[in-house]
């Protein structure tokens, strides 16, 4: 009996499908950014939904004030990463840009709704989103650069 030359039904192609540089027109990226931040910010508030209803529905509000500024503040940080994000993976390969912007517009929102900080700690978080965003990118950046050179080094030899 003969067994089938890989028992992995998955395709290693599909594996890696996500590391890939994505080129395209201007409009194509900043309509990725413009939807991911509002898919953020909207999971975000759906999250902190429980600190901003009625006593009755939840725990008492953390702080009293207006949403909007915070989600106004997140937007405009979500489409800066989003920028970055791109900008970094029309280069080079980068793994889950969409899931990293996510994550970080929707943490924010959600902290900044649910404690409702004052601008300047406001301002802290989107340095910390901005900080991992730059490392994500950095890394990326440099697996290129390391995947580049080993690619010369074995052309040459």
């Amino acid at each position: 009996m003969d067994l089938p030359e890989t028992t992995n039904p998955v395709d290693i192609q599909d594996e890696h499908e996500d590391e890939r540089v994505r080129s395209g027109p201007l409009w194509r990226h900043a309509l990725w950014a413009a939807i991911v931040t509002a898919a953020g910010v909207t999971l975000g508030w759906l999250g902190a939904l429980f600190r901003i209803g009625p006593e009755e529905y939840g725990l008492p509000p953390a702080a009293p004030g207006a949403l909007w500024p915070y989600l106004l503040a997140w937007a405009v940080t979500g489409l800066a990463l989003g920028a970055i994000l791109r900008f970094v993976a029309a280069k080079v390969p980068v793994y889950s840009p969409s899931e990293v912007l996510l994550g970080t517009v929707m943490i924010g929102t959600r902290l900044s709704l649910g404690w409702r900080p004052e601008p300047l700690e406001v301002a802290g978080l989107a340095a910390v989103a901005l900080f991992l965003v730059t490392v994500w990118c950095a890394v990326a950046l440099r697996g290129a650069a390391v995947v580049r050179r080993s690619q010369d080094a074995s052309g040459v030899a």
